[in-house]
């Protein structure tokens, strides 16, 4: 049985919710404030944004599918989305001590490490309450238009700080400009909107009742997972596929966490710039995904998957090559078309192939090749950057990832799974 429009909608918040985080934090306005602000100078920021990411990444994949395989035995879902949010708000909140000098440097990472890793953690299992509450032959469009409910979120967040804090001559609450406290907000700021639109997650989403105890749950959870992995020959389409989405969501990924410090630093652009682009791809991305979530349900998954890897390895190549602001922004809002089809239609592959009994399971290891190699990207950005003390030649590394992802895309079979009750 379906969810209802209600149940479904305030699932959806949560991405409305938790949107603001990528977007504020660790893609526009505190990476650069980090890069430009708090780090000596741009390319050593970014190399040591890149590898605190790495680090957070390592711990993600470590840890998703041991608690997804658990999840799946102790049955409730919202109590770990619970914990998890609470770990990136608190992390998010923190940020406001990060001042504009060097010695604020590990303090900052280590809270954008911690609030990452609560991030990725909670949607794990909000991700794994998808097929429960879709409608049959419509899980395509409850994820892609919760993925443009996202955008939308993440568009809203970056105005309010753009408008409130950013390019208010008097800050909001009579915040110093001196002291990057117009910027440092957007920490707390992002901790608010996630623990207010989170809410109706945790009030109208039901969630399933085996009351499983919590000893019994972890022994036989991390059994299950070991099973799981030993007979992975029994699900290869899942493990390829698995193995496929690793790869060009490490591509994703470290363009989510560059793109605003590339902007900042190749392109010299300015906060109040870097936000309105911000908002930008937000609109475009909130639109790619909501119209794709249509098409991902009449082509399949895997065929928007293709469409939208192609698109973004073309586009990403020429803001590469560009030199002058405006065209890079023109390829900038176009990426952003692409961006949000390529994540809804992969969480709904994913649906269709993991069967009921170990689909939360299923969808820590999907966490785990979202993160099981993240830090190659970053580190790769890091590297690269710091040897040829340029970021296009850090950037330039993304496009293996898209360009392997594709190729394997390609091998996977077109699957529509049966939908089951939450």
């Amino acid at each position: 049985m379906a969810g209802s429009r209600l149940q479904q909608t305030s699932w959806a918040l949560f991405d409305f919710a938790n949107s603001a985080f990528p977007t504020v934090i660790t893609t526009f306005v505190f990476a650069a404030y980090f890069s430009k602000g708090i780090a000596p100078d741009e390319v050593t920021g970014t190399a040591l944004w890149g590898y605190a990411t790495s680090i957070a990444a390592f711990f993600i994949a470590l840890c998703a599918p041991v608690f997804g395989a658990i999840a799946d035995q102790s049955g409730a879902r919202k109590p770990w989305i619970f914990l998890f949010s609470f770990l990136c708000v608190s992390g998010s909140a923190l940020l406001w001590f990060a001042t504009p000098e060097e010695s604020s440097i590990v303090f900052a990472l280590t809270c954008v490490g911690l609030a990452t890793f609560g991030f990725e953690m909670a949607m794990v299992f909000y991700n794994a309450m998808l097929p429960g509450l879709a409608t049959p032959g419509r899980e395509g469009l409850l994820s892609g238009l919760s993925w443009g409910l996202g955008y939308l979120g993440g568009l809203l967040a970056l105005a309010l700080v753009l408008v409130l804090f950013v390019q208010n001559e008097t800050p909001l609450f009579g915040l110093d400009k001196t002291l990057a406290e117009h910027l440092r907000i957007s920490g707390p700021f992002v901790a608010l909107w996630y623990s207010l639109f989170a809410c109706a997650l945790f009030l109208f989403v039901p969630d399933r009742q085996n009351r499983t105890p919590v000893t019994k749950a972890v022994s036989k959870g991390l059994a299950t997972l070991k099973s799981t992995l030993k007979g992975w020959r029994d699900h290869p389409d899942i493990f390829f596929y698995l193995l496929t989405r690793m790869i060009y969501t490490d591509g994703l990924n470290t363009l989510f966490a560059f793109g605003g410090i590339y902007a900042a630093g190749t392109f010299d652009m300015a906060f109040s710039e870097l936000i309105i682009f911000g908002i930008g791809i937000n609109v475009t991305a909130g639109l790619g995904a909501a119209g794709f979530g249509w098409l991902d349900d009449r082509l399949g998954p895997k065929r928007v998957i293709i469409i939208a890897l192609i698109s973004i390895s073309l586009i990403a190549s020429g803001t590469l090559l560009v030199s002058d602001k405006t065209h890079f922004l023109i390829l900038g809002l176009s990426l952003g078309l692409f961006m949000g089809p390529a994540q809804a239609a992969s969480r709904t592959y994913m649906a269709h192939i993991s069967p009921k009994e170990i689909r939360t399971e299923l969808f820590g290891l999907y966490a785990l090749s979202g993160k099981a190699t993240a830090f190659i990207g970053p580190l790769l950005v890091g590297v690269m950057t710091e040897i040829f003390a340029s970021q296009r030649a850090g950037m330039a590394t993304i496009l293996i990832f898209f360009v392997i992802g594709l190729a394997c895309m390609r091998n996977l079979p077109d699957i529509r799974g049966q939908r089951d009750s939450i």
